[in-house]
This record gives C-alpha cells, structure tokens and sequence, in this order.
C-alpha cells in the first residue's frame, strides 16, 4: 500500500515532521513532531504542534501513532501535547533505555527518573509491526546515530530519521554518546536492501550546497546511487574513515541540552519544583 503523507518543514530546527494516512481510510501516525522551543528565553511554544493538530482536525483523522525515529537532539517533542489534544500512542525503539541510562546519568537525574522506557506507550524492536488502520508498518533497528534509532517501513515509505539525509548531503553524525559509524553502516545497508522504488522520508535537510530549495522525498534507489556518503557501492572502511573525520568538526546541536532532557521522558518535561516551577539542567563540560 502507498500511505498518503504530508511533510511539515520546521524553519527553526530544520526537522520534518510527517502525518502518515492510510489511504483507504482516516487512521494516521505523526512522525517526529516538534515543541518550539527558544532557549535565550527558556520559552516554549505550540505553534509547529497546532499546525500538524489543524490539519488532521481540518481532514477528520484519527491519530493510532506519534511515532520518534530515536531522541532527537536538536528538537524537542511534543508528543504529549498532541496526544493530550487528539490521541495516539506514543511508540519508540526499545533501546531507548540504553539513552536513558546514558543521559540520566549525563544530566545527574537521580532514582526518581525511570530508566526503563515506561514513559512511552510503546517499545519497538527489531521485527516488530503495527497498524494505522488497514496500512501495515514494519520496525526496522537502525542504529549509529543513536543507540536507539529505529526506521519505520510503511507500505512503500521508509521513515529513516537521521539515518540518512537526501542523496546531496550524506548522512548522520556518529559522535553522540553510543555512536559508531561503523554501525550506522550496516544500518544504511539493512534501508538500502528495501526495494529500489521504496520511498525514503528523512528527519532533516540543510540544502546540500548547490541547491535552492529544501527537499525531504528521495528513494532507495536514488541513495544507492547517488548518495555522497555511502552510494556507488562505497566501502564501510571508506565511510567510517569519512565520517569520523567529519564529526570531529562538527559543534554540537544548539538545543542538545534541553532536547535531550525532554525527549528521553518522551517529551515531557521534568518534574516541578515545589513552587511549580521547571528547571532544564545544564552540565558544565559533560556532552
């Protein structure tokens, strides 16, 4: 089946969202939703969030899934907000506990704070499926961005996160804690195995030098082809030499501290204060 899928660009963190419909029916999954958020102020804001929640109010969808590819360290979820506005589970891959445990520590959280995923209504893994409504989706674990990055392979689409990125601009950064290029290899391997004609939906673009517009649809025959980081048949040893030398440039996410905090409590917010009041941690020379 051919799921019916409308992108939402997100300007501030250049993340795609995505309303994945059944296409003979009214059942859908949001994918990889965003909570603006403006860190020099600490102030949040729903404006991305009301924009996916008007459209699937406007055509009269029934929210099954708010699906995230893995914790996202450049955005935060917001999840909860829409569950909270038109339902849906919350789905997730299992190894979020591994994240969980990484950063609790990172962020010195404590024994109150769960390490175990239940903040999610749903932990995937490898083989698992799922339905929105009468459209299958399979759970494909795709790891090395992240220890818990999942790909979620719907009728003919693959929604690949930060995996991969469209065929200009390469692929993910490794260096985050749990990282391994060489993982994330393999992991291209097991989406680039998919037919040539399934649909790839990446979580980001940053308009590939040379191009004008943003771009988020490519195929898997386009990336084995074309990709300028693992296409035309390059080796693993080529890739990892590539990408490792590439993430040590790299200066990390402006939103990793808040992000990662909110994502790995499946986008809501730490705990209050006595007062009611929220607090984001900032750990001095951890990350």
């Amino acid at each position: 089946m051919k799921p019916d899928v409308t992108a939402f660009f997100d300007d501030a963190t250049n993340t795609i969202s995505y309303v994945v419909k059944d296409p003979q029916g009214s059942s859908c999954a949001i994918i990889d939703s965003v909570l603006d958020f403006d860190y020099s102020s600490g102030r949040t804001d729903t404006k991305s969030a009301d924009e996916v929640i008007a459209f699937v109010q406007d055509n009269g969808l029934t929210v099954e899934w708010l699906l995230e590819t893995h914790v996202h360290a450049d955005h935060l979820s917001a999840a909860p907000y829409i569950q909270e506005k038109v339902g849906g589970k919350i789905g997730i891959g299992d190894r979020i506990k591994i994240v969980q445990d990484t950063f609790g520590k990172v962020f010195n959280e404590g024994t109150e704070f769960q390490r175990d995923g239940s903040q999610f209504d749903q932990l995937f893994v490898e083989g698992d499926s799922f339905h929105i409504g009468q459209l299958r989706g399979d759970v494909l674990h795709t790891p090395g961005h992240t220890p818990a990055c999942l790909t979620y392979v719907i009728g003919d689409a693959a929604f690949v996160g930060d995996t991969l990125f469209m065929p200009d601009f390469g692929t993910a950064r490794c260096d985050f804690p749990g990282g391994s290029s060489a993982t994330l290899y393999e992991s291209v391997q097991k989406i680039l195995a998919l037919p040539d004609e399934t649909r790839i939906f990446v979580g980001h673009d940053y308009k590939a030098p040379g191009r004008d517009e943003y771009a988020w649809e490519t195929t898997v025959g386009e990336q084995k082809a074309a990709n300028v980081h693992v296409g035309a048949g390059k080796s693993k040893d080529e890739f990892v030499e590539m990408r490792d030398s590439r993430d040590a440039t790299l200066a990390m996410p402006k939103l990793i501290i808040p992000s990662l905090q909110v994502n790995m409590r499946a986008g809501q917010m730490p705990p209050a204060d006595d007062q009611g009041d929220v607090f984001l941690k900032v750990p001095v020379n951890k990350i």
